[in-house]
């Protein structure tokens, strides 16, 4: 991606790109119409500025711009809606981007103030290029971007600059996990997962060691154990440190994700309508990997770690049944009465041992855990669990900011005696009544009663309909409301 910044217009911009909310565009579409030669009404009409509302133009050949285009920004700014509209704007037009395309920030005073954000929602346009079918015999054709030039102001140029390449690093972090999210269970199973990790960590600067099934069943990992008994290929667990050379740590936060490549359901076996979604119930995996790579990328001044417990969930003979009783890493037993409810299970290794050998200040995990979080949320927003407001509070900010919305769902003790068990310490399902908040308390019993720990629920945002694919595909949720975490810390 070329990219130029300035604080002059090109002489001979082949391509222009304009910004608006609704209320500036109200007062500069009639000079835009008299700078081009068209009649103001008509130009309203075709273009209201709505939030990520695209409008394109060709020129006349004795216009210095050969193709105009309008973006809306809404009534107000906000990062995520001028983002999509870049994406889709590369998706559907691309070839209409090229050779050349000039972005002027400075006829949006709302631009102007929000400068930083939208230099770095600029680099979405990275991810219209993303192309999932990398599995068919004719070779896809190869999108390209075109060479870019923004124009700010020229005191604040090296601000937007720094802020587009940190937009830049995040979203080749999230091509990158979408596309391990799509890649299907066949071609990403644990040990393909937990080698991506270490490409990344090798590539990124960050430390990743993988640990074998011997080693696991050496470190009593019971619940990953027993989640992988129905399987033919053996488990991983992935654990990732990052920590920054020359600046000092402001915290030590630990991540885990939930590596199911593919789900059956075990036992309890799904339905086979849409099972073939099931691939992407590693997203939160993933979501931890490029968090990962995004804060050594970006250098950000916190100690790293991240934690992956990694297996598919099959019904072989051998498998995990449910009545069976197994014990975790921490010591607890488990009774198993839902072997479709294996993610907490293997979360609540995940957890136990990051808390034992790491005692980080902050503990999340991210998870595409429960089919009640989307009946409670729908596909909009994650589940955000804790019993930390300020904790709570940061992460709802950071999603705020980054588009990648949380809302906080309760963790009374009412709700733990859905989860008691006569026979174990705690069984891995309370019914269905608020299904995803037992889940979260079903964690919370392997956290070593940590006081900044949360659990997001990303069943709904991590694998859903988008204007990009004919059908599902991933949405690399929870790079950007990490990343956006750690930066704020």
């Amino acid at each position: 991606m070329q990219v130029s910044f300035t604080h002059l217009m090109p002489a001979q911009p082949t391509h222009l790109l304009l910004p608006f909310t609704t209320a500036e565009w109200e007062i500069a579409a009639a000079a835009i119409a008299t700078r081009f030669g068209w009649e103001a009404q008509l130009l309203q009409q075709e273009f209201k500025a709505q939030r990520e509302e695209i409008a394109s133009f060709l020129l006349a050949d004795n216009q210095a711009v050969r193709r105009l285009f309008l973006i809306g920004l809404g009534e107000q700014f906000h990062a995520e809606g001028f983002r999509k509209a870049m994406r889709l704007l590369v998706y559907q037009q691309g070839e209409k981007l090229l050779p050349h395309l000039t972005i002027d920030c400075t006829q949006s005073a709302t631009c102007l103030a929000n400068i930083d954000l939208l230099a770095e929602a600029i680099p979405a346009m990275l991810l219209g290029t993303y192309q999932i079918g990398k599995y068919k015999v004719a070779p896809l054709a190869e999108k390209l971007l075109p060479q870019l030039t923004v124009v700010a102001p020229e005191n604040l140029l090296a601000q937007v600059q720094q802020a587009f390449e940190a937009g830049k690093h995040i979203a080749e972090v999230q091509l990158s996990v979408m596309d391990w999210v799509n890649t299907p269970g066949n071609h990403m199973n644990a040990l393909a997962l937990a080698e991506t990790a270490l490409a990344s960590g090798n590539k990124h600067g960050y430390r990743v060691r993988i640990l074998h099934k011997a080693e696991i069943e050496r470190e009593g990992l019971g619940g990953l154990l027993a989640v992988n008994q129905g399987s033919e290929l053996p488990p991983t667990f992935t654990i990732m440190e990052y920590q920054p050379t020359d600046k000092q740590i402001v915290k030590t936060v630990g991540l885990v994700g939930k590596g199911i490549t593919f789900d059956t359901g075990g036992i309890t076996l799904k339905e086979g309508t849409n099972m073939g979604w099931m691939k992407s119930d590693m997203a939160g995996a993933a979501a931890v990997i490029g968090a990962m790579e995004a804060a050594a990328r970006l250098q950000l001044p916190v100690r790293l770690i991240g934690i992956v417990p990694a297996t598919d969930n099959k019904p072989d003979g051998k498998a995990m049944q449910p009545g069976d009783i197994v014990r975790a890493y921490n010591g607890m037993s488990i009774e198993i009465e839902d072997t479709d409810a294996e993610g907490r299970v293997i979360l609540a290794d995940g957890v136990a041992y990051l808390a034992k050998n790491f005692s980080p200040d902050i503990m999340i995990d991210m998870a595409t855990l429960t089919g009640a979080c989307i009946f409670a949320l729908g596909y909009h927003a994650a589940g955000l669990f804790t019993s930390n407001d300020e904790l709570a509070a940061a992460l709802i900010k950071a999603g705020q900011h980054s588009g990648e919305r949380v809302w906080r769902l309760p963790l009374w003790e009412d709700y733990e005696s859905q989860i008691r068990s006569d026979m174990a310490d705690v069984k891995n399902y309370g019914g269905r009544p608020a299904g995803a908040i037992t889940a979260a308390k079903f964690i919370e019993k392997f956290t070593d009663q940590h006081p900044a720990w949360a659990h997001i629920d990303i069943a709904g945002t991590a694998f859903g309909d988008s204007p990009f694919a004919k059908g599902r595909s991933a949405t690399a949720f929870g790079v950007r409301l990490i990343t956006e975490f750690l930066k704020a810390l």
